[in-house]
């Protein structure tokens, strides 16, 4: 993921490093994810996502609405809260990944995080028994390129922060 080329505080405290931010959004406990449907309608639905190698990735069965949304305009946004109510929201471009070793290392992350467990063939993932946030299988492997990103302190850990990148 590039680093933000701006990062400025949205109070008066000092802004929140972006990689301090990327963690706590590793570790948030629910993921949404925002697409725009054909009329121009908000899609809105939670997803499993994980970090890897500094980018955001989730996923989506090709036939799956978010998917069509994606295919059709890959401008979306993802947020996440964490259990001591820090929010965190990234807006950007999702392109599928189909970079064999980079999917492999999307999967050790989902069973890690997740305990789901998938197989990479074809370029994306495989997996017998499904997931509820992602369609059937098999399921595109989606990396959000972030344009901007909002963090809304709750504690100590993170505060209110606008990165651009």
């Amino acid at each position: 993921m590039t680093a933000p080329v701006s990062t400025e505080p949205l109070t008066q405290s000092a802004p929140t490093a972006w990689h301090e931010a990327l963690k706590l959004l590793a570790g948030c406990d629910g993921h949404w994810l925002a697409t725009r449907d054909a009329d121009g309608s908000p899609h809105l639905v939670p997803v499993l996502a994980v970090v890897v190698d500094g980018t955001v990735h989730f996923t989506a069965g090709p036939g799956t609405r978010k998917a069509r949304n994606l295919a059709r305009d890959p401008r979306c946004a993802l947020g996440g809260q964490s259990a001591s109510f820090e929010h965190l929201v990234l807006r950007g471009r999702a392109t599928i990944v189909r970079d064999e070793a980079v999917l492999r290392r999307v999967a050790d992350a989902y069973a890690t995080r997740y305990d789901w467990h998938v197989t990479v063939r074809d370029g994306a993932f495989q997996d017998t028994e499904g997931a509820p946030t992602a369609g059937p299988p098999p399921y595109e492997v989606y990396a959000l390129e972030p344009a901007t990103a909002f963090g809304f302190g709750g504690d100590e850990h993170l505060t209110s922060t606008r990165w651009r990148f």
